[in-house]
């Protein structure tokens, strides 16, 4: 059994997008959930198994899975039919799995730490800048129209979810990959879905 814990218009509102282009959705049980939320609303949720009461949270047959990334690479490989995961032992695998460790370990902390205005030589000589975060995906999406190649993959899913929230650098190269990956079909379907629980 798969059960996704999500609350609407947080980092698990990706989560859902995956699971809709995985045609998963009818496999998993979403749980919403709320979650203390930085404009001071919201509050943890007793139901929500997560360590720190965030989301997503994702639980396999009783095994545990968070962070997004590693949430987003497991169901990727969980469904191979879709096609949004490079399989082991293909050449773009090493690629692929590197866009998951970047986006953690780079670009989300480049992205917030900018959005609060915070800079100091150390931060940035540890995580790089945001003009060589975008230097590095406009190498990447140059001459193709996906992170891997031809092909949209759950990478490209998680990797252009923050600009959902801080908006488009106003850089041709991202903004037309932004354009392609908001504009599928799976994408606006999460923002739907969130728009349905926010109603109610």
């Amino acid at each position: 059994m798969l059960t996704l814990y999500h609350s609407p218009r947080s980092r698990s509102t990706r989560v859902v997008a995956l699971l809709k282009e995985l045609n998963a959705l009818d496999a998993v049980n979403i749980e919403v959930v709320t979650i203390p939320r930085q404009d001071g609303s919201g509050e943890r949720d007793p139901k929500n198994p997560h360590h720190d009461g965030k989301v997503p949270f994702l639980v396999h047959d009783g095994v545990e899975i968070w962070e997004s990334s590693a949430i987003m690479l497991y169901l990727a490989d969980l469904f191979p039919d879709a096609g949004l995961n490079i399989p082991q032992g293909d050449a773009k695998r090493g690629s692929y799995l590197s866009w998951f460790a970047w986006y953690s370990g780079v670009m989300e902390p480049v992205m917030v730490l900018e959005a609060a205005n915070l800079t100091h030589p150390f931060i940035e000589a540890t995580f790089r800048g945001s003009l060589e975060m975008k230097q590095h995906l406009i190498k990447h999406l140059t001459d193709q129209p996906f992170l891997t190649g031809n092909e949209y993959t759950a990478a490209d899913l998680l990797v252009h979810s923050p600009y959902s929230w801080f908006g488009k650098p106003g850089d041709p190269v991202i903004d037309a990959w932004l354009d392609r990956c908001m504009a599928r079909p799976a994408s606006i379907y999460a923002t739907e879905f969130d728009n349905k629980l926010m109603s109610q």
